[in-house]
């Protein structure tokens, strides 16, 4: 979480000057009566996710609308605000996959934004070597090893990619019977059915998921290759990322098992 709540400058842009914030859950967010801020650290990048957000309609989805300053701008000191959208995460996980089928099915003619292409962060580059466009530094101890293996059965995806919110896993919001919420977006370009995958590849490895979730959603098209693209996509993450650790690989090597065993 941001150590600091947003300075008055950027509450008054935002119409929330008056108002305390409070720290909202574990992520970087404050709330501001019914504003929430987050802080950002690429601005191109949260302008496009807030003009996205902006215009999105989707069924049955709860989206925490973006606002703009008093002068137009939608980031402010390395600041955001959205309509505040309450809820925690819950592990409903075949509710996230179904929210994540109709929130893609929105996204479908959403131009791809230039900065996909351009990302060289551990995700970006994780994304890459995961649907075998280069390689990447992998530690072996840490999924490279596992990475290896199971790269030699990955397929080309003959799947339509397009714009998809790539990290639903523990974002999705639930307050009782509401809708699910969402208040921002991690954009890849990649099959609606690869983000569906990632969620059940990171409920198995660290959600609790039963066994049955993989099964449970094996009508989408592709459904085993997508599966594994996503989980050599979560491994490439994991051999990447300088916090990874042994334990967490320890789940990923459980959703694995069941992966395969598809």
């Amino acid at each position: 979480m941001s150590a600091s709540p947003p300075p008055q400058h950027v509450r008054a842009a935002f119409g929330a000057k008056d108002s305390v914030p409070e720290p909202v859950g574990t992520g970087p967010q404050w709330r501001c009566d019914d504003i929430a801020l987050r802080p950002v650290t690429n601005p191109a990048e949260a302008s496009w996710v807030a003009q996205t957000l902006t215009d999105l309609s989707v069924p049955d989805l709860r989206i925490g609308r973006p606002l703009r300053s008093s002068d137009g701008r939608f980031v402010v000191g390395g600041w955001v605000a959205f309509r505040y959208v309450s809820g925690r995460p819950e592990p409903r996980y075949d509710e996230v996959i179904a929210a994540s089928l109709r929130l893609h099915k929105a996204t479908a003619d959403v131009p791809v934004p230039r900065f996909v292409a351009t990302r060289a962060d551990v995700f970006a580059m994780a994304d890459r070597a995961a649907a075998g466009l280069e390689e990447a530094p992998l530690n072996p101890a840490l999924g490279g090893r596992l990475f290896d293996v199971l790269s030699g059965t990955r397929k080309p995806l003959g799947l339509r990619p397009q714009v998809v919110h790539g990290d639903l896993f523990g974002t999705v919001l639930f307050d009782g019977e509401a809708a699910p919420g969402i208040v921002d977006f991690t954009a890849f370009n990649r099959p609606r059915e690869w983000a569906a995958a990632v969620v059940v590849v990171d409920a198995l490895a660290w959600g609790g998921a039963d066994d049955g979730l993989p099964k449970r959603w094996a009508h989408l098209p592709e459904w085993p290759q997508v599966m594994l693209h996503a989980l050599l996509f979560r491994l490439a993450v994991h051999a990447l990322h300088p916090h990874s650790t042994e334990q967490s690989m320890r789940g990923l090597e459980r959703a694995a098992r069941q992966i395969t065993a598809l």
